[in-house]
């Protein structure tokens, strides 16, 4: 089999899985893998660097979540951890042989156990065997899925710049996904507000936004919302109270409309939003505290 036609196949399969389920991925999908030529390859395994029986190089890198290495984004590069301390693990040696030969991968990242963010094509384009890091940049996958071959030398002149930019934007969406994922398993996979339990129609709604000085990606700044929920959130329709009570705007509670108005907000009026079970993972009361002002100057 073809090392680059089976690296293909896999770009392909992800943009059609991706299509089907979105950006997030579960680790059981990525282990049972795509069906090649009466085979089954799949796309990861407890190896972090991972290379099929029927490849000749690696295909895919995963950062696991709360694993033994520490990867991270710089500026513009993902730094990627050696696997153990040789230079010189078959797995080393791999991810090495692909920076000469041009050849892109698959990168994963893991979110929460079990659910993974798929970013392709990625290049190695480093090697610091004294820090015992590989240095990974995010290259277009529109432009590989024309037919663009993206590993030509004819690129150097403009890869730098692009891959930079695009490796800058799949850092955001990376840490945007992980808090989906994180505060959604924080509310046990339901609304805070009406328990409905399907992920295709859930949320993180940040407390304070992004542009807040305040407002970090992290859980307690995070609310797990129905997309109906959440609309009426963002749009001051409703309120969460320090005290963890919902408050709906008073001219929303004189509305006379049909049931989803009367049940699905006038109802939910000084009821206690569900919380996650452990404590440290429950909404700031002073985050809470901040966009309930705000939400009392544009109401009253």
């Amino acid at each position: 089999m073809s090392d680059i036609e089976i690296r293909r196949a896999a770009f392909a399969w992800l943009g059609e899985q991706v299509d089907v389920h979105g950006q997030v991925l579960s680790r059981d999908l990525l282990s049972k893998g795509f069906p090649y030529k009466g085979e089954r390859i799949p796309l990861v395994s407890p190896q972090g660097i991972f290379k099929p029986r029927q490849m000749e190089l690696p295909l895919s890198i995963t950062t696991v979540a709360d694993g033994p290495y520490q990867d991270a984004f710089g500026p513009a590069l993902l730094r990627y951890r050696y696997r153990g301390a040789d230079p010189n693990h078959r797995d080393n040696a791999g991810l090495r042989e692909l920076i000469g030969r041009r050849v892109p991968l698959i990168y994963f990242h893991a979110l929460v156990k079990g659910k993974y963010l798929a970013v392709w094509p990625v290049f190695v384009v480093g090697d610091e065997p004294a820090s015992l890091t590989f240095s990974v940049a995010v290259d277009d996958a529109l432009a590989l899925r024309a037919g663009v071959d993206l590993s030509t030398k004819a690129e150097d002149v403009v890869a730098d710049i692009r891959r930079g930019y695009i490796t800058a934007t799949v850092r955001r969406r990376i840490h945007q996904a992980a808090f989906r994922e994180r505060v959604i398993d924080a509310y046990r996979q339901q609304c805070a507000l009406c328990c409905l339990k399907h992920d295709e129609l859930l949320d993180a709604a940040h407390i304070l936004p992004d542009a807040d000085p305040d407002g970090e990606p992290v859980v307690p700044n995070g609310i797990a919302l129905c997309k109906l929920h959440h609309a009426a959130f963002d749009r001051f329709f409703l309120s969460v109270r320090p005290d963890y009570l919902i408050e709906i705007r008073q001219d929303v509670l004189h509305e006379t409309d049909g049931p989803m108005l009367k049940h699905g907000l006038q109802g939910m009026h000084g009821q206690r939003i569900q919380l996650p079970t452990r404590m440290a993972l429950r909404p700031s009361p002073d985050l809470l505290a901040q966009r309930h002002r705000r939400f009392l100057e544009l109401t009253h």
